[in-house]
């Protein structure tokens, strides 16, 4: 349906320095919702190349795909009303659930995000960045401010610092290194396409961090940052 249904109405959210829509979307007689971040909407900024925030966010879903992770909600790109952009699936959540609500049971499923953050270079991971959707699923949204060639995580999690990362993680990361490291030919079909959404740049610092985290195998930290424990 967000492939190749038609956006009929659309209504712009409040939050955010950049345009972001909740747009409805049909298809043979069903609906559904949709979050639509037009590229034409995009505030420019210093750091990040104008024009591209929308295929981060699609490259950020793409990288969790790749490494079976499933922590982004389906994404393309797409035409909308206010041309391309990243369509993604809206997710039915709690509101009153974020970051600072979520305690010892989300620990396992905050480890993966954190790591993820590490991958994808994450610059803006706010608290309402998580959302709780059905059956506890956690899942990560907002997602244009990554991949920057330099290395620059700003992230609220930090619970984890000094802790190994676990080792499931690990082997995700080290059959992505493999991958990386072999021709083209024998890539996945989402590397192959995540290869062509960023420069060349990138993708070699994205082999730099996965180098990186390998060699270290450790949630890293910050000098006097305090620890929240959790399970």
């Amino acid at each position: 349906m967000i492939r190749h249904g038609e956006i009929v109405s659309y209504r712009l959210t409040p939050l955010g320095s950049n345009y972001t829509f909740v747009v409805k979307i049909e298809l043979d007689g069903n609906e559904g919702h949709a979050i639509y971040k037009p590229k034409e909407g995009e505030a420019p900024l210093w750091d990040f190349p104008s024009g591209t925030l929308y295929k981060r966010e699609y490259a950020a879903y793409l990288l969790s795909e790749i490494l079976g992770w499933e922590l982004i909600p389906f994404t393309i790109i797409r035409d909308g009303p206010y041309g391309i952009g990243s369509v993604q699936q809206f997710i039915e959540h709690d509101p009153k659930q974020n970051y600072y609500t979520m305690e010892g049971e989300w620990a396992d499923q905050l480890r993966v995000v954190a790591c993820f953050d590490l991958v994808a270079n994450s610059t803006d991971r706010k608290a309402n960045h998580l959302l709780v959707g059905s059956g506890g699923k956690l899942w990560s949204i907002d997602h244009g401010l990554t991949f920057h060639s330099d290395m620059k995580v700003r992230t609220v999690i930090w619970d984890f610092c000094s802790e190994p990362i676990p080792e499931r993680l690990l082997n995700s990361l080290t059959q992505l290194q493999e991958w990386l490291d072999s021709s083209a030919e024998d890539h996945p079909s989402l590397l192959q396409e995540l290869i062509t959404v960023l420069s060349n740049e990138e993708v070699d610092a994205l082999k730099r961090r996965l180098d990186w985290i390998l060699e270290e195998r450790i949630y890293p930290g910050l000098p006097g940052r305090s620890r929240r424990r959790r399970g």
